[in-house]
């Protein structure tokens, strides 16, 4: 059973699955394990469960979204700007990223909340800036 959920960790869509190599490096690992005794097995098999586990903190999946805030925090310290020195066009692109991307981080497998909450914020920040310069 240890294999199969390991198996399906692995070939997930947002897994750690990125290059030929990596598919190497699974399948040398996964014929090694099959050869080990069934004890010996099971606690390697929980181990490299928990490290592929960790590897999404590792991936873009993680990060990029993360990163991303520093945009909407920026944005939001722009609110004690005069309106004069807001751009329509940095604000018309922010506004647009966090609608666009709102909407595919709710499509993709497995949702990404994290970066459908940045995107909103986003979205709601740019909208502010332009109401702002607008008026």
């Amino acid at each position: 059973m240890a294999t199969s959920k390991l198996q399906a960790l692995w070939n997930h869509p947002a897994g750690p699955k990125t290059t030929v190599m990596d598919d190497a490096f699974m399948f040398i690992i996964m014929s090694c394990l099959q050869r080990l005794g069934s004890e010996i097995r099971r606690y390697w098999m929980e181990k490299l469960e928990l490290w592929l586990t960790s590897l999404f903190y590792t991936v873009v999946h993680f990060w990029a979204p993360t990163f991303k805030w520093g945009i909407s925090i920026a944005n939001l310290a722009d609110s004690v700007k005069p309106p004069e020195k807001v751009s329509y066009p940095q604000q018309i692109a922010v506004t647009a990223t966090g609608v666009i991307w709102s909407r595919y981080s709710t499509v993709i497998t497995p949702k990404n909340w994290n970066l459908f909450s940045v995107n909103v914020v986003m979205a709601g920040t740019g909208i502010y800036q332009l109401t702002r310069k607008i008026r």
